[in-house]
């Protein structure tokens, strides 16, 4: 059955939500999907080759990713992706619920309001 534009009310798993950060604002192969994830995290993610390729499927299936076009003159083999509009809200709303979990802690005292160490560290 074709999923519909619209996000799911599951929440998405933290490499999902990873892959759809680093195609947000470009496309990318599986391993610039995987350099870039490394990067943004500054190294405290380092997914496997087969775990991403693995949810890359997976999420093609569920609408979050598509193929597209590779750049002219890249390497033939390699394979591009992209979020398709369903993927872009999904992000959006975990985003936003991030955000709403990271506003209680804050109010709690649990993070200082402009970073995301501990003060009981």
């Amino acid at each position: 059955m074709p999923s519909t534009g619209a996000p799911s009310k599951e929440p998405l798993t933290p490499l999902t939500l990873q892959i759809l950060l680093a195609v947000a604002d470009q496309p990318r192969h599986g391993y610039g999907i995987i350099k870039e994830i490394v990067a943004s995290t500054e190294g405290r993610l380092k997914p496997a080759t087969g775990t991403v390729y693995l949810a890359l499927r997976r999420m093609i299936d569920g609408n979050l990713i598509e193929h597209v076009a590779r750049p002219e003159g890249d390497d033939q083999r390699r394979r591009f992706y992209a979020p398709t509009a369903r993927g872009l809200a999904a992000v959006e709303a975990e985003l936003r619920q991030l955000t709403a979990v990271l506003d209680v802690a804050r109010r709690k005292r649990l993070l200082t309001s402009g970073s995301g160490s501990n003060k009981h560290a």
